[in-house]
């Protein structure tokens, strides 16, 4: 059983506008519907700049946080980037948090011209990027000398309005991203590999609850004595409000070849009806932690009963 119980939070994905509203008439949706969090993805071939949507939301509420899910590395210096969410943070006190990530789509790398390293080199890199916000964020004279980020009597500014800067996220698969995240990040994503691409029946079945437990265990083993203030956070591929859901359950069955069980059981399908669907998250966070649950923007509207019933409980 999960020692620690936080709170359920919401959160979606949003890679733009509803259909016939403006950004900021959905920011103000998702907030008059009970979602903690708008997230932006951070890709080159779709969605807005996530600095700016995310400031537009923040502008348009008044209650509702944002955060990127996640920013890749490679694509901003962490002093950069540091100072875009200090500002975000003093304008708007305790609203922003940030995710962080290695970055894992070739399309990023091959349509911009970024070089794509290894995936050691990539994970090392997100390790010294972490450190490097931290200290940006403390609001004191700081020097730092790493393989890829180098700082000299550097004072990060503006200093952030939340006491040692927004929360971090840091969302992953492998066990060296995992035990990264349970050490270092206050909000851990704890997802199915991508080696094999992010759409792949290998990925899918990555994110079964054997595989689960195995995952949060080295998150916890890592966190140590930080573990029960983590939150973890499900990232939702498959959510559907159906009171048979049996037609989406065989699909998926079929396509990674597990059960029908094996698919209702894992934390990247969210299926059935509004009852079974606030039974099977308050389970999840029984066994494995998670309280903090990113539906798809496709979602937004049949999950709202449910995101009523059990955010903040």
């Amino acid at each position: 059983m999960s020692p620690h119980e936080q709170p359920f939070r919401f959160g979606v994905e949003m890679k733009g506008p509803f259909d016939g509203r403006t950004w900021a008439d959905s920011a103000r949706e998702l907030e008059s519907l009970g979602y903690s969090t708008l997230f932006v993805p951070d890709h080159f071939h779709s969605g807005y700049g996530p600095i700016t949507a995310m400031a537009t939301a923040l502008a348009a509420t008044t209650t509702l946080c944002v955060a990127p899910l996640v920013m890749a590395v490679d694509f901003r210096h962490p002093a950069v980037l540091a100072k875009e969410i200090a500002t975000l943070d003093a304008l708007f006190p305790g609203r922003v948090e940030l995710g962080v990530g290695a970055g894992y789509n070739p399309l990023d790398y091959s349509r911009s011209g970024i070089r794509m390293d290894s995936p050691g080199v990539r994970v090392s890199r997100l390790e010294e990027y972490v450190q490097v916000l931290r200290l940006l964020f403390s609001g004191e004279e700081v020097s730092f000398a790493g393989a890829d980020f180098q700082l000299e009597a550097i004072v990060g500014t503006p200093l952030p309005a939340t006491p040692s800067g927004p929360p971090i996220l840091v969302a992953g698969g492998g066990p060296r991203l995992l035990r990264l995240a349970g050490a270092n990040a206050d909000i851990v994503g704890v997802n199915p590999s991508t080696a094999a691409g992010r759409d792949s029946p290998e990925t899918f079945r990555d994110a079964m609850a054997e595989s689960i437990d195995a995952k949060v265990a080295l998150v916890r083993s890592a966190a140590g004595a930080r573990w029960d203030h983590l939150q973890l956070n499900a990232w939702v591929s498959f959510a559907q409000i159906a009171d048979d859901p049996a037609a989406t359950v065989d699909w998926l069955a079929r396509y990674a070849g597990v059960t029908a069980d094996d698919v209702l059981e894992s934390p990247i399908v969210l299926v059935g009806s509004e009852a079974e669907v606030a039974d099977r998250l308050r389970e999840r966070r029984r066994r494995w932690g998670y309280s903090y649950t990113c539906l798809p923007q496709t979602a937004v509207h049949e999950f709202a009963p449910v995101v009523r019933e059990l955010a903040d409980t």
